[in-house]
C-alpha cells in the first residue's frame, strides 16, 4: 500500500475529504515509519475513547447548553443559574472520529446536536430547578468541528514535519535510515498541543455541511 506524505497533506487540506477516510492512510504511514505512539493515538482517535480520563484535553469538558422540552414550544433553554450552567452545561466528546464527523455533517451551520442527559444527572438537575420536563444538553456544530479540526491539524503538522525531513514522493516502503531520521517525530502530543493552540490559523478545512439528500439518506458514493 502506498503511503505518500505529500498525498496525505493534500487530502488533509481538501474539504471534500472526510477525516474518517483519511485516517487509515495516516495509520498505515505511522506503522511503516515505526511511529508507534503516533499510530496508537491515531487509532484511539479513530475508534474513540472508553473513558473521558483517556481522552486528550481537546475532547474534554466541551461547552454546551442545557435545554428543557416544553409541550408548547419544543426544546427551549432550561432556567439554570450560572453555577448550574457551569456544572452541568459541559460534556466530554469521547466518540470515534466517524461518529463525531457524521454528527457534524448532519448539523447545519449555526445549529447543534442534542444529547440526552443520563437519568441520574437529569433527576438531580430536575430537583434543583424544580422541573419535571425532560432535559438534555445541546452541543454546537462549531464545537464538534473544532475538535475534528484539532485532530486534522495535528496530523497535518506531523505530515509537514515528515516532509521537511525529505520523506516526499510516492512510497511503498521506507528505509532504515529514513525511519531513523524521523524517529524523533513520533510525538503525537507535540502535534495536538500545537494544533490546539493554532487551530484558527492552520489551513485545514472545517467539516463541510452535508447537502439535503445526504442528511436525509446518509453518505452516498
Amino acid at each position: 500500500m502506498s503511503a505518500s506524505v505529500n498525498h496525505l497533506e493534500e487530502r488533509l487540506l481538501d474539504d471534500h475529504e472526510l477525516l474518517e477516510d483519511i485516517m487509515p492512510s495516516a495509520i498505515t504511514l505511522a506503522m511503516m515509519l515505526r511511529h508507534r505512539m503516533m499510530a496508537s493515538w491515531l487509532r484511539a482517535e479513530f475508534e474513540g475513547y472508553k473513558t473521558p480520563a483517556e481522552a486528550p484535553p481537546y475532547r474534554r469538558d466541551q461547552p454546551g447548553h442545557i435545554v428543557a422540552k416544553s409541550p408548547q414550544y419544543g426544546w427551549i433553554p432550561a432556567p439554570l443559574d450560572d453555577d448550574q450552567k457551569a456544572r452541568f452545561g459541559r460534556m466530554d466528546l469521547t466518540e470515534g472520529v466517524k461518529l463525531l464527523e457524521q454528527t457534524c455533517l448532519k448539523c447545519k451551520k449555526g445549529d447543534g446536536n442534542r444529547v440526552a442527559l443520563d437519568p441520574e444527572t437529569m433527576t438531580h438537575l430536575q430537583q434543583q430547578v424544580n422541573l419535571t420536563a425532560e432535559l438534555a444538553i445541546n452541543i454546537s456544530r462549531d464545537t464538534y468541528s473544532r475538535v475534528l479540526r484539532t485532530i486534522r491539524g495535528a496530523i497535518y503538522l506531523w505530515a509537514q514535519a515528515l516532509a521537511e525531513e525529505g520523506l516526499t514522493g510516492e512510497r511503498n516502503h521506507y528505509s532504515a535510515d529514513e525511519r531513523a531520521r524521523v524517529a524523533s517525530l513520533d510525538q503525537p502530543d507535540q502535534y495536538w498541543r500545537k494544533a490546539m493552540a493554532e487551530t484558527d490559523s492552520l489551513p485545514v478545512p472545517d467539516v463541510r455541511e452535508a447537502g439535503f439528500l445526504e442528511r436525509l439518506f446518509g453518505r452516498t458514493g
